[in-house]
Order: structure tokens, then sequence, then C-alpha cells
């Protein structure tokens, strides 16, 4: 190599390093367009901007910015807000050149003028109204993507739709599901390499097999799908990676489904051009049901490592063998590179549902160490010769109902944690709560799943309080993943709190269900900042640079599973309609002042007309855990994704009941039509809501 050749290939490094992280080879298009958006998502890009859902690849939920720091956050302020309509508004913005991004109720996305807050356009793809049953289960969207001058949203009814960025103009669009599929899409896209990749949800509603889908980001072709589970050998199998998984499988495993849905958490490793995968729990979760109460279950529960440019499988790890518990692996995954034992390892970390916090070697899939980050009843320890959990006795319910922790909602649920590249822990948003299972009268001769996506896991499930709990259900817990030891831990209200931005400010921001939201010291967790939302807030923070200035944005309002346990929130008063769905974005001086909020005052509607007939609720009772639930909050209380039932006029007129129900007429609102119920069933889901409603009036 001659010097003068060194000395251009320097230079051109040189030149190339404004876009990418080094001069060595490089997975992204080679288009400066593209490359540039590629270097916005690098995991050491400066900051100014939050391009995807977790702000790089990497998708630490973490900004090195440190204009607002633990010395000066205490004059943070609110800059500007805006109001949004009713509906979900737990969702991650997103921040391109001053330009900040979401999408609040079902994938209505909004550009907003991130200095002055003025809206630039919105973009509504219907999904309620393309949706049908699809929208029988999910909340609407969790988060947008970002790729060269376009937005991506995955709608409900299963579209992934690109959106001209400047003028809010669809650019393409391509449904990546069957149109009569069970399934829906709920979580964000991600963007990398010039593709976007999407998977989708509704193994606990239905009969269906797990699988993501890679597209042009600037055409919309389908580029490449990798399924998550085996269908039936007998219609042979989609690769070798499926050939192998179906030997962890016994009995007609097909024909309940199998699961394994990518619902939520995807991660682009841009060293080794590889997706990583975080897939969901089986269909049904009852093992002795799904599998014969034989095998691991592949790729259930798992991380799975596939080729980015061919979604050819590489490698998996089982967090779960044999799932029975809604354990998934569907939460966030986060890359880092850490320095264990006296080597540097190239790790992927995560707080899954089941408790333990793990570091795995993402090259190659192998477990380094897993540590329980709450209280763990279900197992005794992850075995690392194996990487196996060594299970309590009858955790999996062969010897009649068990009571362990924690819960099918989570240890640690959707909602995101950060690592600090700066003081290098992870910040978790903990759950304890504790749950019983029980699937005496359940067999494979007798389950047969309930119709039309509703809510069947061929075993009873009971979340409960933890006894001398009190109100500490849930924490942000400081977790140093090379140590696996806890640096700090602050206890949050109530079962759920928010998701988590880390920043080279040394600060944690998250907010809470009792409308505060909040800035902690990074390496103390002593709270520095707090402003009152006036409004839950557990949606993911973002901060970013606009016109030279750095911003902090949050959206609030309960949506999403946040209302499942609807009893534990009462005391939050959380109206559908009046609770304060906002955006709010803060600045160091910020001077803007929120109105005072509307008071939620629950009153029960007053039925003249009630008469109590006990059978007739409770088979209204089992058509609403069934169908209503996740919406409308446990016991029929509910605390802000939808309506309190109790409260509704409509359940004093069979008429405008079977108008809602039989003839879809809230489907724009997001209200699924139920027109399989028979008049029958519509007269017992009443009887149920009014019974709730007088329970009511008499406990007041």
């Amino acid at each position: 190599m001659t010097k003068d050749y060194r000395y251009r290939r320097n230079i051109a490094c040189l030149i190339a390093a404004i876009f990418v992280v080094s001069c060595g080879a490089t997975n992204d298009s080679s288009s400066p367009q593209e490359t540039a958006s590629a270097a916005k998502l690098r995991d050491n890009s400066s900051g100014d901007d939050w391009p995807g859902f977790g702000r790089t690849y990497g998708e630490q939920h973490y900004s090195p910015l440190q204009d607002v720091n633990d010395g000066n956050v205490g004059k943070l302020g609110l800059a500007w807000s805006m109001d949004l309509e009713p509906g979900n508004s737990v969702t991650g913005p997103i921040a391109v050149d001053g330009i900040l991004y979401f999408a609040s109720r079902y994938s209505l996305v909004h550009a907003l003028d991130a200095q002055s807050g003025k809206l630039l356009w919105t973009y509504d793809p219907k999904a309620p109204e393309a949706s049908g049953q699809k929208l029988r289960q999910g909340w609407g969207s969790r988060g947008i993507a970002w790729w060269n001058g376009k937005i991506y949203t995955a709608t409900q009814d299963g579209r992934l739709i690109a959106i001209d960025a400047r003028t809010g103009k669809p650019v393409w669009s391509a449904m990546t599901m069957g149109a009569d599929d069970p399934r829906f899409i709920s979580g964000p896209p991600r963007a990398f390499d010039g593709k976007i990749i999407i998977g989708n949800a509704g193994a606990d509603e239905a009969a269906i097999r797990g699988y993501v889908t890679a597209y042009d980001a600037e055409t919309g072709k389908q580029l490449w799908r990798f399924w998550t589970v085996p269908g039936n050998p007998a219609d042979g199998f989609e690769n070798p990676a499926m050939e192998m998984a179906a030997k962890t499988w016994a009995g007609e495993y097909w024909k309940h489904g199998g699961g394994g849905t990518v619902w939520n958490a995807i991660t682009y490793d841009a060293d080794t051009d590889t997706i990583l995968l975080g897939t969901g729990n089986g269909s049904p979760w009852n093992h002795k049901i799904r599998s014969a109460g034989q095998g691991d279950n592949l790729f259930l529960c798992s991380i799975v490592a596939v080729d980015a440019k061919t979604g050819a499988y590489k490698w998996h790890y089982q967090i779960n063998p044999g799932e029975s518990w809604d354990f998934n692996a569907a939460m966030d995954m986060q890359l880092a590179d850490l320095d264990i034992a006296g080597q540097r390892r190239k790790v992927v970390m995560t707080a899954p549902k089941n408790g333990f916090f793990y570091v795995i070697d993402r090259t190659n899939g192998k477990l380094i160490s897993a540590e329980p980050f709450v209280k763990v009843t279900w197992a005794k320890r992850i075995d690392l010769a194996t990487g196996r959990p060594v299970e309590m006795p009858n955790i999996r319910y062969e010897k009649g109902p068990v009571t362990f922790s924690p819960t099918p909602i989570g240890a640690h649920s959707w909602l995101p944690m950060a690592f600090s590249e700066s003081s290098r822990l992870a910040y978790i948003p903990a759950i304890e709560l504790e749950v019983t299972f029980d699937d005496r009268g359940i067999t494979p001769a007798n389950w047969k799943r309930k119709p039309g996506m509703a809510l069947d896991y061929a075993v009873s499930s009971a979340v409960s309080v933890p006894k001398g709990a009190g109100d500490s259900l849930s924490a942000l817990v400081a977790w140093d993943p090379v140590t696996q030891k806890q640096a700090w831990r602050v206890p949050t209200p109530l079962h759920f709190n928010g998701g988590v931005m880390a920043t080279g400010g040394n600060l944690v921001f998250q907010g809470q269900m009792d409308g505060l939201f909040n800035a902690y010291d990074a390496r103390s967790g002593k709270r520095l900042w707090s402003f009152a939302a006036g409004a839950p807030v557990i949606a993911p923070p973002i901060t970013y640079r606009a016109g030279g200035q750095q911003y902090v944005t949050v959206l609030t309002g309960n949506g999403t599973s946040g209302g499942f346990l609807g009893p534990l929130l009462a005391r939050y008063n959380i109206g559908y309609r009046e609770q304060a769905r906002r955006v709010l974005t803060f600045a160091i001086d910020g001077k803007a002042v929120l109105p005072a909020p509307a008071k939620y005052v629950f009153a029960p509607v007053e039925d003249a007309d009630y008469r109590a007939d006990r059978a007739s609720a409770d088979r209204g009772q089992a058509i609403y855990n069934a169908r209503c639930v996740v919406c409308h909050g446990g016991e029929a209380i509910a605390a802000g994704p939808a309506p309190d039932l109790r409260a509704s006029g409509a359940i004093l007129s069979p008429d405008a009941f079977a108008a809602i129900l039989g003839e879809g007429m809230l489907v724009g609102q997001g209200m699924p039509r139920f027109s399989e119920l028979s008049p029958g069933d519509r007269d017992d889901l009443r009887q149920y809501l009014r019974t709730r409603a007088k329970e009511s009036i008499v406990a007041r």
C-alpha cells in the first residue's frame, strides 16, 4: 500500500465519519441520504435527534445531551403543551431536525414544530374503521419510526404506512397480514439499513403463529419474513430453523396457533448486521393444552437473532422453555459493550416479564449472567451452565393451584427501561405483584378456544397484591449489568409506572400514575426535579435539540394496558374523557403554565328498572372478562383507556346497547363491534354492568 493511497483513504474516512461510525465496513445503504439516516440512528450519534423508539439502533433510551443536567434541572420548565383528543396517548414520540412526531389514538400521526408546538400536519389512516375484529384487544399505536425523510406507522388493522415527513402525505402502504387474520399491531416499527421491520400481536386471543416482516423503506416491497414458531409439518417448513423448532413441539400444536408473536421488542445490531427479535408467549398459555405438556416449544419466549439482509436464522436464547405463564420475552432489548471479567463483551440486555435481568453475548446467544431484579418465587435461579431456569415445585400447576411472583403483567411491562452510557447502569420500571394459576377441569379433550378474538388462556390466572405490600407495588430500579446488583431503588405508586429515559446530564426521567413527571440523579436516585402534569405520565419521554436548545418531551394520559387493573387505580379518579391527554415539552427557563385539570367524579348510573339476577350477571361477567376487561378494567372499574361502563347511560337501554355492540355505532371512536353476541348474551352482559353499577351505588 503506497503512502499516497493511505493518505487518500484517510481523507475519505474523515469525510465518511460525518455520516457513519468508522471507516470500516458498514452495513447501511450507500447513498448519501441513506447513510445520513443511518448516522442519526447509530448509538454514538450526537443526540440532536431522537429518530427511533429507543432513539438509536441499540434501543438504549439514552441521549448523550448534557445541556439539561443534574446542576440545572431545577430550572427546567414547561415550554409549551398541546391538548390531545380522547384515546390512547401512551406512545413514544420521535424528533428529527427540529420536528416532533408522534401517533395518538389509532395511529393518528402528528407533526409539530418542536420549538413552538405549532401543529404542522396530521395523518389519520382511519384504522378503527378498517380493523373489524382486530380492534377488540388492542389500544392503538405505541410508537413510530423515521428513515430518509419519511415517517412510518403501523396500524391496528395491519397496514405499514410510509408518510412524507414534510407534507404528511402517504407515500406507500403495505398490508402486513391477511385481511381476515385475527392479528393486530400495536408495537412500533423499526428502521434499519434502508428497511422497515414490523411484527404483530394476537396470541392471547386467537390461534396464530408469530412472524416479523421486513420491507424496503423506499418502496414498501416485502423483502423477507421470519416465522417464530413452526406450522403444520404436513405443509412443509419455511426454512431449516422452523424444521429444527418443530422437533421441540408435541401433539397437534399447529391447530392452536403456537404464538410467539413479536408484538414489541426488535433491536438492530449494526455491528453484526443482525436483527434481534423478542418473542411472545405461547398460544394458549397452558403448555399441556398447546403442546401436550412436552417440549421447549421454540422459539417462544426467546431472543432470536436473524440476518438483517435475508432474515435467515443465526442463533437463539430461550428465556422460558415450555412457556406456561405468559412470561414472554417481548420487553425491550438493549445493546452495550461491557467489561466483564476483564474482557470486553458485546451484549444484549433485557429485563423480561419473568423477573430476571439477562446479560447475553449478542454475537452467539450465550448466557453471561441472569439475576432477579424483583422478588421471584417461580424459579430458584437461572442455571448458567444450561441457561435454563431451575423451576420451583408445582410451578406448572400440575398438582393444583399455585401462587407466585411475578405475574403475566410482568416484573417489567412493555414500557421501556433505559441504559446510560455515562453511568453504565440500566433503569427498570419494575412491578411487584403476585398471581395464582389454576387449570383444574381444563383438559385437551374439553378445552375449545372462545371465538371472536376473546381472551382465552386455557388456564385461569388471578393477579393480586402481595400481603403486606401496601401501596409500593412498583419501583424505578437502577441495575448494574456487570455486577448484576441493584445500585438504587425508588418506590413508585401502585402497580404501573412509566417508561424511562437516561441522559448524559446524569439524569433519569420517568413519569408516574399519580401525575408526577420526575428527574432523578442517575447515580444516586435522588429526585432532583418534579412536574405535576395533572394526569398519569406513563409514556416514554425523549430529549433532543431544536434551534440549538435541548428539549424534553413526554405525552400524558393513561392508555394501553395501564388500565387493566382498574380497582388498583380507582383512587386516582382517571376519567376517560376528563383526563388531560397532552404533549408536554420542557426546556430550561420554560415559563408556560398548564390549565387546571378537569375534575372527574365517578357517578354510577341510577337504574330504576334494575332487578337482581345473579345467574344472568355471572354469565355476563364471563363475557366481560373475555372481551371487555382489557379496555374497560377489571371488575368493570375503568382507569382511563376506555369509559367506565358503570357510569354509562348505554347500559340502561337495550336498544342503545345493541346499537353499540351489534351495529358498531362507536367503531370510529375505537369501540369494536361484537355482532356475534346473541341478544341473550347482550342481556347478560348488560345485567352484569347494571349489577356493578348498583353495587357501586350501595358501596358509596
